[in-house]
């Protein structure tokens, strides 16, 4: 990843090639085929997108509007928390989501869980599921609410209209996560990463990390547009109930 802080990041700007380079290091990092010819999946995907993106930015940029005056009303620091994250084919792009920690955290924490799963290591304590930390104190207690509801999670509208992401993906990860993944975790970078996906709908934070890799790769093995169609419809009860969240 590169050097710069995440959250000085600026919106709109594209991530420099140079970016990559962690996922790019690892023999076990993701593939670096070039895109292929669309498919009608892909088409379809992407008229989709264009289609209930649009609607629902418009839809909710009131609720967005009040959320970026709460975020950055009650805690030092934009509204915005802006990082690099790697798309199709290991792409790297400049992710948006409502900020939900403080200013200047340390993702020590972060890091070290994700390392220590995905090399088979046993978790830190007051670690659950996927990346939960109990009581983490470095969330705001407008983040907590912003996370339990997914609502952090609207700016990435955004980053479905410019193409870096889909509705409906693999989770959007970190060029240093990508580096850890095993070999057979390489096809989810075939498709675009996605707001919600199929282990969203199948368990959130009750799943393990290594859990949720194989389902971002059994919905790129299997994805077909009414699988996502289904997803979506999966994911409004998930998140309207809080269901997984830790």
């Amino acid at each position: 990843m590169t050097s710069r802080p995440a959250h000085l990041l600026v919106p709109g700007r594209r991530a420099r090639p140079a970016d990559s380079s962690a996922a790019s290091a690892s023999p076990n990092g993701p593939p670096r085929s070039r895109p292929g010819p669309a498919t009608g999946h892909e088409l379809g995907s992407r008229v989709l997108d264009l289609v209930l993106g649009v609607t629902a930015l418009v839809i909710c940029a009131p609720l967005m509007a009040v959320i970026a005056l709460l975020v950055a009303g009650t805690s030092r620091g934009g509204p915005l928390f802006c990082q690099v994250r790697l798309g199709r084919h290991a792409k790297p792009f400049v992710m948006y989501k409502f900020r939900t920690m403080y200013a200047g955290c340390d993702d020590l924490p972060h890091r070290e869980y994700v390392r220590r799963v995905l090399l088979g290591s046993a978790p830190p304590v007051g670690a659950a599921g996927l990346y939960k930390i109990v009581d983490d104190p470095r969330v705001t207690r407008v983040g907590r609410l912003l996370r339990c509801t997914s609502l952090d999670e609207l700016p990435q509208l955004v980053n479905v209209l410019r193409g870096d992401m889909s509705l409906v993906g693999p989770r959007p990860v970190l060029p240093w996560e990508a580096a850890l993944f095993r070999p057979e975790h390489r096809d989810r970078f075939l498709v675009r990463p996605g707001i919600t996906g199929l282990w969203q709908v199948s368990g959130r934070s009750r799943l393990s990390m290594t859990q949720a890799l194989d389902l971002d790769v059994e919905y790129v093995r299997t994805r077909c547009l009414w699988r996502d169609l289904t997803i979506l419809l999966r994911t409004m009860p998930v998140v309207v109930t809080c269901r997984g969240v830790r």
